[in-house]
């Protein structure tokens, strides 16, 4: 787990390089580190937006002050669906929304959402959710497709593509992914300059589908700053990787960098580019 003073360090260091933004999701729950609100304060002072993508049973615990926006993964729209998905107990349904209902009242500037991954298992609960969402007074309620990992050796969800979803003015659908099925460019062209993966361990990956795999690891915190990380072989060995040898037909459709390739994409093969 990283230690809360070294992060202090480290993401000092990142806001003077220049990093905007840091998303907490953790490789399980980013809540559950002990000093997560220490995190947060020295991620704000550092001048660097922060964010969290969490399953909200212990939103209680978080300090909203300086974060920018919360949003909760709820893939159901009844309880009993709920601990399924989630492989949870249905209790921790009723922590969720309570959770959820004190944030909004103590939220400040920050945005809270919620997300459902649209499944077999919660197809047609939509709307209760919307209507819980609404309840609570959250600011938005997001409806995503599933995206399959290539190297997941769950293939149950593979090509399943929800329908007929119901909008609302809180509700936003990721349609443009959902109609998405094979990739519109032929090279990634993100990575490793627009983001970075940092793991519990301290591990840094230039892309979270290859999080384990050697040649996306480009140092650990622990042992070196985030600047030699950023600027040391291992990172100049990945890019020429990525450009040269690395197969987009590899990599995940619908990844966290999927717009930022369209746009990088389309912008390299543009007509007359010399004039845009």
């Amino acid at each position: 787990m990283l230690d809360a003073d070294l992060w202090a360090d480290r993401i000092w260091e990142m806001g003077l390089l220049g990093v905007k933004s840091v998303m907490m999701a953790g490789e399980g729950e980013p809540l559950l580190h002990k000093r997560i609100n220490d995190m947060v304060r020295s991620t704000v002072k550092a001048g660097v937006d922060v964010a969290f993508t969490t399953n909200g049973v212990l939103l209680d615990k978080l300090t909203l002050e300086g974060v920018s926006w919360v949003k909760v993964s709820l893939n159901a729209g009844r309880k009993e669906t709920y601990a399924r998905v989630h492989r949870t107990k249905e209790k921790d349904w009723d922590a969720v929304w309570s959770a959820i209902r004190d944030a909004v009242k103590r939220k400040g500037d920050c945005t809270l959402g919620v997300q459902m991954v649209c499944l077999p298992e919660n197809a047609g609960e939509e709307k209760e959710l919307q209507a819980l969402c609404d309840d609570a007074g959250v600011d938005y309620l997001v409806f995503k497709p599933y995206s399959q990992h290539k190297m997941s050796i769950t293939r149950q969800y593979e090509g399943y593509k929800p329908i007929a979803l119901p909008e609302s003015k809180r509700t936003v659908i990721r349609e443009e992914a959902i109609k998405t099925e094979t990739h519109t460019y032929e090279k990634c062209n993100a990575t490793p300059f627009f983001w970075a993966y940092i793991m519990a361990t301290g591990d840094v990956y230039s892309c979270s589908a290859y999080l384990l795999d050697d040649r996306f690891r480009l140092g650990n915190i622990n042992d070196l700053s985030f600047q030699q990380i950023w600027e040391g072989e291992r990172r100049k060995a990945n890019t020429e990787y990525v450009r040269q040898t690395l197969d987009i037909k590899e990599c995940r459709v619908n990844c966290r960098m999927d717009k930022a390739n369209k746009y990088l994409w389309g912008f390299e093969h543009q007509e007359h580019i010399s004039f845009v």
